[in-house]
This record gives C-alpha cells, structure tokens and sequence, in this order.
C-alpha cells in the first residue's frame, strides 16, 4: 500500500514570501545534475524549493522518512517520482520495482536510462530530508544515477548533512549547485517583508535588522518569534524591544524534536560538552574532551547540520548558531548539572593550554574555582593588564578571598594597580594599606625586591597626590631596591621622577626623562606605561609651546592604541581631552568637541565622576560658540562633579577655568565671588596647572574689580612661567595682563601685553586663549588694528583669526542688548537720563558698539547704514548722555555695566 502524500510535493504556500535573491541563484539549475539545499532544521529547505519549482511542470517530489532505507521501498517511489516528472516514461521501470522484479539498484537504473532516452522536456526530481537515509546501497545507487543522469533531468535534494553521493566530486567538477544554511537564512529586506506579512502595524527597518540579528536569519526562530507576539496580543515591536526576555519553550522543544533526539547519545554528550566553550577547534575539543578524535567529531557534526558555523579567516575554528548554543546550554544545564563546574575548570585548563588566559580566567571564574583563579592571574595577570583587559581582571580579583589574595604580593599590587590606571587614585592609598595590615597578619615578609615594587608603586600615589618631593624619594628608594632586570617597575619609577620633574616646572628635564620611559616601556611590551609617557611628553611639549611636536605625539599615541588594541583603557580617555585641549587652543572647536565626547564614550557611564575634564572642554566651546543653553547644561554637570569628589588641582583649575568664563559672560559676579571665597591658592606656580588655577584667581579677582590683588597675582604668575619657561602659560598671562589693563583703563599698556601675546601665538599658533574675554579684548583688538599693529606681525594666521573676531562677535558682545535695558529701566540707582532722556533702539546698538571699541565705519559696516547716519545717531546719544567725546561714552558704558 503506497501512500500519496510522499509523491507530493508541499502546499500552503500562501503565507511565504518570494525570496528572489534565492531565486537569482537557481537561474541556471540546468547546467547542474544536482542541486542540494543543505542546513539545519528550520531554515526552509522545503519550501524554497516548492516556491522556486511552484509552475514547473515536470516536477516529481518524494518525501523520504526512516522508512525509506528499505531498498525496494526506495525504488518503488524514487521511480514513481520519476515517472510523474517525465510523463510516464518509465513503465516497465516502474511494474519492476512494484514487483521487485530486480537484483539490486544499478541494474534497475540501467532499464530507467533506456526508457529515458525518448524524454527529452526538461524535468525535476526531488529528493526531500534526503539526511534521513543511511543505506548505503542507496547511496552508492544514487552516485551511480548521478554519474549516468540524462541532461535534461535535474536532481533536487534537501538534506541537513552532506549526503556521502560522490558530492565533493560534483562541487570539483562544477556539476553540483549548493545553496547552504548562509544562503538560505534570511537577511534584513526579507525578514522585514516576512514580519509585513504577518502584521497589520508596519514594522520599521531598524526592529526588522534588530530581529534579523538576533536570530542570525534562521526562519523557524522569526517565525516563533511572530506566534509568540501574536498570541500575547503584543504588537512586534514590543516583543523585539524584549527579545532577551523572549519565552525560549517552543524552540527549545522544537530543536529537542527536530535535532537532539535524533541523534546518538555519544554525539548528544559531545554537543553538550562542547556547548561550555563559545567557539572551539579541534586542538580544544581534545583538552576538554580527552578524545584523541576531536576534529573527526567537530566535521561529523559540521556535516549533520547541527548549527556549527565556521569562523570566518580561522582553520579548523567553529562556534555554534548562538540561539542553538543558547539550547545546548540549557540542556547541559538540565541534562548534566553536575558537570557544570568540571567542564568549566577543563575549559579554563585546556584554554591555558591555547595560550589564551583572558578565556581561561572567564571559566575558572564560572567555576568559582578561586585557586584556579588566582594561579592565572599570577601567571598572567600582567599581560593581560598590558594589554587593556582591565574590567576583567578586577572582575576576577574581586572574587578572590582575603586569605587568597593577601598571601600573594603579585596579587595585590594588581589589585592596587588596576585602580591606579583607571584613575581611582584615592583607592590607591587605602589599598596599600590594607595589603599591609592584612600581610602582617598572615606573617608574610617582602623580599627586597617585592619592596621595591611597592614602593614604586608607592610614588605613584604621592605624585597623584601632588607630593612632589616625597615621591622623588620613593622613586629614587625603588631603584635602588629593584634588580635591573625588573623592567616594569623600574620603569614605573623612572616615570614618576619624569612627573616630578614636570611639576617642579624643570621641563627640559621631564621631557627626557618621559621619552626615556616610552623607549623602555615600548621595549619590554609594557604599552600602557609607553602611553602614559607619550602623553605626559605632549602636555609639557604644549607647556613649551612646541603645538606641532605635541600634536607629532599624540598621532604617535593614537597609532599605539590602534596597534595594540587599547582602546578601551582610560588613558586613551586622557589621550582624546589632551588632544581636545590642544585643538581649543589652536580654535579647532567642533574638532576638541568630538574629541570630548568620545572621551565620555571610551569610559562609559560607570566612570562618571571621571567626565569631569571632558565636560569641562564641552562647556569651554560651547562657550566660544556662543551656544548659552548647552553651555549652562555642561556648566551644570561640572558643579554637580567637583561636589562629588576630590580632585586633583589639575583636574580642579581646569573645571574652575570653565565655569569662570562661563559666569563672566553671564555677568554672574555673586558665584565668582563665592568661588574666589573657597578657592584653592597653590604654594607655587612652576607647572601649567598651578599656573592655570592661579590665572583663574586672577580672573576672578579682575571680575570683581580687586585690581590690585590681580596685579600681585599677575606679576607672581609671570615670574614663575618665566623661570619654567612656560611659553604657552606665558602666553595665556599675557591675555589676562591685557584684560586687567582695559579694566584699570591702561590702554597702552594693554596693547603693549596684547601684541606680545599675539607674537607667541603666531609662533605656537595658540589663538584659543583670546576666548578668555572676547568684549574686552575685541575693543584692544580694534584699537591695534586703527594703529596699524596687527599688520606689523610676522605672521598673519594669528591676525586674521582675531580680525574675525572684531568683524563677527561685535553685536554678540555687546551687552546692551534688549534685556539688559529693560533691566537698566527698572533699577532704582540708574542715571536719570535712562528715563528723562531714553536712548532709542538704534541709539543703544551704536552705543554698545562704541563700548566694543569700533571705529565709526565699522559701525555703519556692522549696522549696514550710511556714515552719515552713524555720526547722527552719536550726535544725538552724547546729547542725551551729556558727554563730548568717545573716551566718555566708553566710561559711561562701563558705569552703566556695573549697575
């Protein structure tokens, strides 16, 4: 009795959607005997070969099962398929077969081949699940029938595993068309028409991708996915919003049903204990196995369709379809719980074994195997550390016991260490001296040499604490104790004399010092250390005044992190705002913005209090920029930080600098005059950010008019950067020294401070300082430009950057804007010609403008009016005003600002 259902071929074909890009690929099937659709379960083997098959006429279908490794079985339909295909040609084939009228199966096919030759129509079989057929005979049949198959017959398999019918022959030969599990899993066009099909809302290209992802393209897994909405009433974008949490029951029970049950037990434990690794080779397998027949089993199962992927570029390297990954894990974890941990801790060992100790050190740690742990990191745990893998060695630290981690010093300078390059300096400190208690405990001596270490590590945290001179004599301490042949922290030490020598302002000196620490660092492989030197060169080469050299630098830096893979490190967080500061300096704005928020990227949200130096650049070029609401944003963020931690000074005076500025063109004199109240007054002013945070001092002084404490200020502030040879805060001096001079109303000596700091702009190229009050300065500025000063430089960039300013920031800069005089209207202590004699609209713009410092062809130019009209408007303002001349205005403007 024969069962029709096997002869045909699928319907409900109403709910596919048309694959073309498939299609595209079967457009010369004729030039091939056999085509074969090989994956795993699920990616629609079946059904895109119903679709592409769904108009041709000659098409025979056979659904194979189990049953159909009997050989007389097989022939009986294979050849009814084949009659159905050719139109009957076959008959005599056929009263054979149905009477098993045959000695085997290639004697059969030998009376198929005669009857054949009068078919000529170009025709199809179809040998669907072809996997299901181990009979050897068959296959060898099958070989036979490929070999001698007429042209015009093609012949279609669906299988998950590579059928064993002379198919590697076929590919050499080209005869052979193979459409596997890549070709067949959907892309991002496809699911999202697949997801349109199914509802009613329209599903949007970024939720399609986001799907398409997730499920590497496996359409039974997108068609779960859309009953699971469906049957929740949730709309397709809720559930993909929720994907993770995506109930896995119906696939898992469907892959228990289509795969893991059909399989042998020796090859369901494989799975299972290959599943604990997230890729694999066959050198791994054997550790973790202990099967000398690794690789023989890994291409078994690549052969079987089980959801193994080749890594891309890798020999001999595999990983799973990771939703199947997801299901072996879930049925380790149910089948063999027991096992968990043994497997984990003979993946860390057999991982040790590939040389690869950051996946070692992730299995010990699932094993909770803390001697396993601790054995790795003492092993390893420096390399890894060199090599950026920060977040994973505290992780694995943090699991370890006191009793553990305090008996091994390795381990505890690690500890230390790994807080100290993420900029957790205040740990630092503590940390050492809970090492040190906690050894006494356990009686454990240090060796000369472990002092040494500790001690190095020692002057790192006095240098971060600003204690120059007690961690010269730490560092000179810790080479005196360390062997020559302990490169790290020897070079550690050599680094921490360079950071002394920088503080201490002796420039010259910490510049060779830090190339000396790169050249060594580099040397032994120690690139984190390589790149704190490189970046402590660029910010005393930008000290010097050396721009280019430091920007050289930098590019160097960059390269290294690309190189070595360190981007993730939060020097390289240093490395960008070094970088941004350099670029506000040089009037790169939009540039040093980019920089910040990458910056902000590299740490993440969890380094929040260490946003502080990138907020600080944010709001510096907001600023400039004149764009007032994100400024107060950043502004905001900044208060928010300094009340959250402690800082170093560096890190202090450049935030202050900021929110400086940013009071001043807000005119908020009440919160400098807090700030001056509780600011922080260095010993000294011999290092750029002790003269950074004095000139704020300064700043802030000249804002709330203590002129002669600014003075003081100044001249100690120049005669410290002097000694230093501090060009670019000489520079910056120079600016502040001109403001305080147009607010005592010394113009020549404003002009005199202003052209020297124009002359070492032109010769650093730094133009960003100008920023630091552009209303005050735009008015020297103009001055110079009238006496022809600006065209005596010798260099003109700098010139024509601050031309602009005058040209573009005139009206911004006025403050007689319509606010302020409504303001000025209301003020009891305002003069009574604001209400006896008001100043028109237009009257007030010109005044503003004779404040800024323009000539009178410049305001015609700025307001787009005839001179004529000018000197009207100023005829009639001094009228008003009871004043005779420019001078007086300028002072009336200033007594009017001050209310």
């Amino acid at each position: 009795m024969w069962i029709p259902s096997k002869l045909t071929r699928p319907g409900r074909l109403h709910n596919t959607i048309t694959r073309a890009r498939v299609l595209d690929l079967l457009k010369n099937a004729l030039d091939y005997k056999l085509i074969l659709f090989r994956s795993p379960a699920g990616y629609g083997k079946t059904t895109m070969v119903a679709q592409w098959l769904a108009n041709k006429p000659h098409t025979g279908w056979y659904n194979l099962d189990d049953s159909d490794n009997d050989t007389f079985h097989f022939a009986n339909y294979f050849i009814q398929a084949l009659n159905k295909a050719t139109n009957n040609a076959c008959p005599n084939a056929q009263t054979l077969a149905e009477k098993r009228q045959f000695s085997n199966l290639l004697n059969l096919f030998g009376q198929v081949f005669g009857e054949l030759q009068q078919f000529s129509d170009k025709s199809y079989i179809v040998l669907d699940d072809y996997h299901l057929i181990h009979n050897e005979e068959i296959h060898a049949a099958l070989r036979f029938y490929i070999k001698h198959q007429p042209e015009n017959i093609t012949l279609i398999m669906t299988s998950r595993t590579v059928p064993p019918i002379g198919s590697a022959n076929l590919r050499v030969r080209g005869t052979m068309l193979e459409i596997d599990h890549q070709r067949l899993a959907f892309d991002n066009e496809e699911t999202l028409r697949f997801f349109n099909q199914r509802f009613t809302d329209d599903i949007d290209h970024q939720t399609a991708d986001n799907l398409c992802q997730y499920v590497e393209g496996w359409p039974s897994a997108l068609q779960l996915i859309a009953l699971q909405a469906q049957h929740h009433n949730k709309t397709l974008a809720q559930s993909a919003h929720n994907v993770a949490q995506f109930n896995h029951a119906h696939l898992w029970e469907y892959l228990v049903e289509e795969v893991f049950d059909l399989l042998d037990k020796e090859t369901c434990d494989f799975l299972l204990q290959c599943s604990i690794l997230e890729h694999f080779n066959d050198t791994l397998i054997s550790a973790l196995t202990q099967r000398d027949d690794a690789l023989a089993m890994i291409e078994s199962l690549n052969r079987y369709g089980l959801f193994i992927h080749p890594l891309e570029g890798e020999h001999n390297w595999y990983r799973f379809h990771h939703l199947f990954a997801e299901f072996l894990t879930h049925e380790r974890q149910s089948r063999i719980p027991k096992q968990e941990q043994i497997l984990h801790e003979s993946a860390a060992k057999a991982w040790l074994e590939q040389s690869s100790p950051h996946q070692a050190l992730r299995h010990a740690q699932k094993a909770s195997n803390q001697a396993l742990i601790a054995d790795i990191l003492i092993e390893h745990g420096w390399n890894m550390f060199n090599n950026g893998e920060l977040t994973n060695l505290e992780k694995a630290i943090e699991q370890l016991a006191d009793e553990i981690l305090y008996r091994e010093p390795k381990l505890c300078m690690l500890k230390a260490w790994l807080a100290q390059s993420q900029h957790r300096y205040h740990e630092v400190g503590e940390l050492l001296l809970t090492t040190n208690t906690q050894m006494s405990k356990q009686n454990i001596a240090l060796s000369t040499q472990q002092k040494g270490e500790f001690n190095a590590l020692r002057a790192q945290v006095a240098i971060n604490h600003n204690e120059p001179k007690q961690a010269f004599e730490l560092a000179e301490l810790a080479l005196s104790q360390l062997e020559s042949h302990v490169y790290r922290s020897r070079i550690i030490a050599t680094s921490v004399i360079g950071e002394v020598n920088h503080v201490l302002g002796h420039l010259n000196q910490a510049l060779s010092m830090m190339q000396q620490t790169e050249k060594l660092a580099r040397q032994h492989h120690l690139y984190h250390q390589a790149l704190w030197a490189m970046l402590q060169q660029s910010e005393i080469l930008i000290a010097q005044g050396h721009t280019q050299h430091a920007f050289n630098v930098q590019e160097n830096a960059f390269r290294l992190i690309e190189e070595q893979q360190l981007q993730q490190l939060p020097l390289h967080e240093f490395l960008l705002r070094t970088r941004a500061h350099l670029l506000w300096s040089l009037n790169r704005l939009d540039e040093a913005k980019a920089c910040a928020y990458q910056g902000i990227e590299v740490l993440g949200h969890h380094e929040t209090s260490q946003h502080l130096l990138c907020y600080a650049m944010l709001a510096r070029v907001a600023i400039g920029q004149e764009q007032w609401k994100q400024a107060e944003e950043f502004v905001e963020n900044i208060k928010s930080l300094l009340n959250q931690a402690n800082y170093h000074v560096d890190w202090s005076a450049n935030a202050s600098f900021s929110l400086i500025l940013y009071w001043q063109a807000q005119q908020d004199f009440p919160a400098i005059k807090q700030w001056l109240a509780t600011a922080n007054y260095p010993q000294d002013a011999c290092n750029h950010f002790n003269q950074l945070q004095w000139r704020n001092i300064a700043l802030a002084q000249i804002n709330l008019k203590l002129f002669d404490e600014a003075a003081e200020t100044m001249a100690f502030l120049q005669l410290q950067a002097n000694k230093s040879e501090l060009i670019a805060d000489t520079q910056r001096n120079l600016i502040v020294e001109a403001l305080l001079s147009v607010a005592q109303n010394q113009v020549e000596s404003a002009h005199q401070h202003l052209s020297c700091a124009i002359e070492l702009a032109n010769h650093a190229g730094m133009i960003g300082s100008f920023f630091v009050d552009n209303a005050r300065l735009t008015t020297i500025i103009v001055q110079l430009n009238e006496r022809s000063s600006l065209n005596e430089q010798p260099q003109q960039q700098t010139v024509q950057f601050l031309k602009s300013l005058t040209q573009h920031k005139h009206c911004q800069a006025s403050p007689f804007g319509q606010d302020f005089i409504a303001k000025l209207l209301t003020t009891p202590n305002a003069p009574t010609f604001v209400h006896t004699s008001p100043l028109t609209q237009r009257e007030w713009q010109v005044f503003g403008l004779i404040h800024s410092g323009l000539s009178n062809e410049r305001i015609a130019q700025e307001l787009d009016v005839a001179g004529t009209t000018i000197k009207t408007h100023i005829r009639n303002l001094y009228q008003k005003l009871g004043i005779a001349n420019r001078k007086q205005a300028i002072e009336t403007a200033e007594k009017l600002l001050n209310i």
